[in-house]
């Protein structure tokens, strides 16, 4: 005779048997997950020590062009925005008064000269008179006077006709120096007034400047390394330093430091052949102290911050990620140093980090770079 369970028991054994698959499940490791992520190798390689400003580019010599006489603008030798080359012809004003000038001084001068030869030989004839005791020693006196006097009229005349001469000069302005020429100030046929009216300015563009500060607890470490030799300055419009990169030398520290700001100016000089730096320009500068030799460098991207601190996941070889305190001695662009807590040839995760906890498994969807041979020699690495 077989024995029927009861419809309540065999329910109640159904129930049981899904409720322990259900928790059997549960407990399924997180590790056993997958998150696809990209990761990149931690390198080794030299990497510049710096310290980073925002500087302005200026001018190696800038002057404004101002007309040394009173008359009209007659011509304009240059279009505005170009080249020139010193003593090249910029500006030229009326010539016409400043010649009549000089033509009435040269008249005079050949007036009083005549007269002065004429003053010259009474002044001779006379002494000889006077010697033989055929004329008086008033008369002799006299004529030796007037012969004098007539000859310091003569060299009035004659630094006349020298000022009448530098005066026609400075109806022809010329270029003072190399450079870049700005907008005309003036148009031909302006009336100018003597050293009131600028005419143009000349900016010297090859070289140029650069100006930045540095607060002034870093002003040890400039005079420090600088002491050692000269300190390279790079200059980028871009933040990171990527592209177009120019490298110049610092010439230039104040003398004191700004005590409303506590800042330090300081001057850096480019050849600036190519006439990419402009005067006015604003450009991120880097002064570079030294170089870190076997610094190893991660991306910036794979460092993450929490409340506590800096870190990074690292991939392990059984493609779990492990939760890793760092220590970043310094960023550069996407580049970041570190100090402290990775090795070189560790693989860190640069993307997906906010998917990941310690211990998760993931999929590299990348191919980080294969580390460097052990005795191989590693690229020095540029500041972009």
């Amino acid at each position: 005779m077989k024995t029927r369970l009861p419809r309540v028991a065999i329910l109640l054994m159904f129930t049981f048997a899904i409720t322990g698959c259900s928790s059997k499940e549960s407990q399924t490791p997180y590790g056993k997950m997958v998150v696809a992520v990209t990761a990149e190798k931690a390198v080794q390689k030299t990497m510049p020590v710096m310290i980073t400003a925002i500087g302005t580019v200026e001018a190696c010599k800038s002057v404004g062009i101002y007309s040394q006489v009173s008359g009209q603008l007659q011509k304009i030798h240059f279009a505005e925005g170009t080249d020139v080359r010193k003593g090249e012809p910029l500006f030229t004003i009326d010539p016409a008064p400043f010649k009549e000038k000089l033509k009435q001084a040269e008249q005079k001068l050949a007036q009083d000269q005549a007269q002065l030869k004429f003053y010259e030989a009474e002044a001779k004839r006379y002494a000889f008179l006077a010697e033989k005791g055929a004329a008086s020693r008033s008369d002799y006196e006299k004529n030796q006077t007037a012969a004098a006097t007539q000859e310091a009229i003569v060299k009035a005349d004659r630094a006349a006709v020298e000022d009448a001469r530098l005066q026609l000069s400075y109806c022809y302005i010329r270029a003072p120096f190399d450079g870049r020429t700005g907008t005309h100030a003036v148009n031909e046929g302006a009336v100018i007034k003597q050293n009131d009216t600028q005419l143009a300015v000349i900016n010297q563009i090859k070289p140029v400047n650069v100006k930045f500060s540095l607060p002034e607890k870093q002003l040890y470490e400039v005079k420090k390394y600088r002491a050692e030799g000269t300190l390279s300055v790079r200059v980028s419009p871009s933040r990171d330093f990527k592209d177009d990169v120019k490298e110049g030398k610092l010439t230039f520290i104040d003398n004191t430091v700004n005590i409303d700001t506590g800042m330090i100016l300081m001057k850096a000089l480019f050849p600036n052949t190519d006439k990419f730096l402009w005067p006015g320009q604003f450009v991120n500068t880097a002064v570079i102290l030294t170089r870190e030799l076997n610094a190893v460098v991660v991306s910036t991207r794979s460092v993450q911050i929490s409340e506590k601190e800096k870190f990074v996941f690292v991939v392990k070889p059984d493609k779990t990620v492990e939760y890793r305190p760092v220590e970043v001695s310094r960023t550069m662009g996407e580049e970041s140093v570190i100090s402290k807590g990775i090795k070189a040839g560790e693989t860190v995760v640069t993307d997906g980090q906010l998917k990941l906890r310690p211990g998760a498994t993931v999929e590299i969807t990348n191919a980080p770079a294969a580390e460097p041979a052990p005795g191989q020699p590693v690229k020095e690495a540029e500041n972009k």
